[in-house]
């Protein structure tokens, strides 16, 4: 992988971070620029992880002039969702505001 890859990885993981976020049921207690930093950081894991394991089905897809692999974007959402799901149980864990509030 190149330098151009990992670059689109963190420009794509803003997206991979709100997609996550959505299909993450409940309502998380993280902020938005925390989700899109989780997304980036797990879109540039899973860059890696593809090009560790060799993860890559052939099947592409194009978003400005870039190709993607579906298995790395797979990879990529995977990780991100459970970045989000840590993240929301962190911030509910040590969260300061009290749970029988009415």
């Amino acid at each position: 992988m190149s330098a151009q890859d990992y670059v689109a990885a963190v420009v794509f993981g803003a997206v991979v971070g709100v997609v996550a976020r959505i299909l993450l049921p409940g309502r998380q207690r993280i902020g938005v620029i925390l989700t899109v930093l989780i997304g980036m950081g797990a879109a540039v894991a899973g860059t890696w992880a593809a090009d560790r394991w060799d993860l890559r089905s052939g099947k592409l897809f194009t978003v400005w002039h870039h190709h993607y692999d579906w298995e790395v974007v797979a990879a990529q959402v995977v990780i991100a969702i459970a970045g989000v799901a840590i993240a929301a149980l962190l911030a509910r864990a040590f969260s300061t505001e009290r749970a029988d509030r009415r």
